[in-house]
């Protein structure tokens, strides 16, 4: 834990965080618990007070809006928990927590936080290539920090006496279940009989660039001609914070020229991918929220159970399948 200084003295620092992983799933009914070890000076042991947060916030303004002092973060969740001197007796610790605690010794705090279930998961809203500063969308953070008054949650902290790192909640996806299925019947003007449209989509989950097979059936019972079938992708957004407003970006859009004559049927099957690859250029699009700079995708699905209340941003997806006609009376 040395780090070295301009005129290559040596010096511990104030505290440190370990973490042994950075993503944590939601399964839905429950979610990885968050925790591993603090390791702060041994000469601050006998003066400070060492707390510990996981906060899940959504960031809804960029940081070059703030020029009146106005935060455009909000904390969905919070919890803060004093470690040391240790308030909680002596809990279980984890196969990583003992592991490191042999290394770091009488300095290692170990901690571990139960997010609950209503949380939405990680997610970044897309911004323009010339965009500065964090993106909005919904991020979590741990920070440790020392303090000199255990009693103080207002206190004012030196940098140098903490600590943070961006963790990330992801979706976990759940077995397999059969394809949702939507039909239509349309009728023309002058027109006694309909065009039937079914369309249904093979399974319901679809991991991050698979194609989505579309299955589509048509029963035209009119004179006119079927000439184009589109299918789209779309991504509703829904942002709870104060209000509650969804956002629709369509994320992959395919035209087939296909012809289904006057009282006739067909049916075939359609392949899609919507991929964030072709849409950087969209701004606003929720992708899965990054660490650093790495590569991420479009924003997962948000699963819940149940009836929970929810904020943050809610993602879902819509397919549409849309037949052209022309022709006839």
């Amino acid at each position: 834990y040395l780090t070295a200084s301009k005129n290559n003295s040596f010096h511990f620092p104030q505290i440190a965080l370990y973490l042994g992983r950075r993503d944590f799933v939601d399964h839905v009914d429950s979610v990885d618990l968050v925790g591993e070890l603090t390791v702060q000076h041994k000469l601050m042991l006998s003066s400070s007070a060492v707390f510990i947060y996981l906060a899940c916030a959504f960031r809804y303004g960029s940081d070059d809006l703030d020029v009146i002092s106005l935060s455009f973060r909000r904390d969905i969740w919070l919890k803060r928990i004093q470690i040391y001197p240790p308030t909680n007796g002596n809990p279980t610790k984890t196969p990583m927590q003992e592991s490191l605690l042999k290394k770091v010794g009488e300095q290692g705090c170990p901690f571990s936080f139960q997010m609950p279930t209503n949380l939405p998961c990680s997610v970044s809203c897309q911004p323009r290539p010339n965009d500065r500063g964090k993106a909005c969308g919904v991020d979590f953070e741990v920070k440790a920090y020392l303090a000199n008054d255990a009693d103080n949650p207002d206190e004012v902290i030196d940098k140098k006496d903490t600590c943070r790192l961006m963790i990330r909640k992801i979706q976990y996806a759940p077995a397999n279940k059969a394809g949702p299925k939507a039909e239509l019947s349309k009728q023309f003007m002058m027109s006694d009989k309909p065009i039937h449209v079914q369309a249904c989509l093979e399974k319901e989950v679809y991991y991050h660039g698979d194609p989505i097979t579309v299955n589509v059936k048509i029963n035209n019972e009119t004179t006119k001609t079927v000439k184009k079938i589109k299918i789209t992708v779309d991504q509703l957004a829904n942002v709870v914070l104060y209000s509650s407003d969804t956002y629709t970006k369509e994320v992959c859009a395919e035209e087939f020229e296909e012809t289904v004559g006057a009282c006739s049927t067909y049916e075939k099957n359609f392949q899609v991918t919507p991929l964030l690859a072709n849409n950087k250029e969209k701004r606003g699009i929720a992708v899965d929220g990054r660490l650093k700079d790495e590569d991420t995708n479009l924003a997962s699905t948000t699963l819940s159970q149940g009836d929970k209340e929810m904020q943050g941003i809610i993602v879902s997806y819509k397919v549409k399948v849309t037949v052209a006609a022309s022709g006839g009376g």
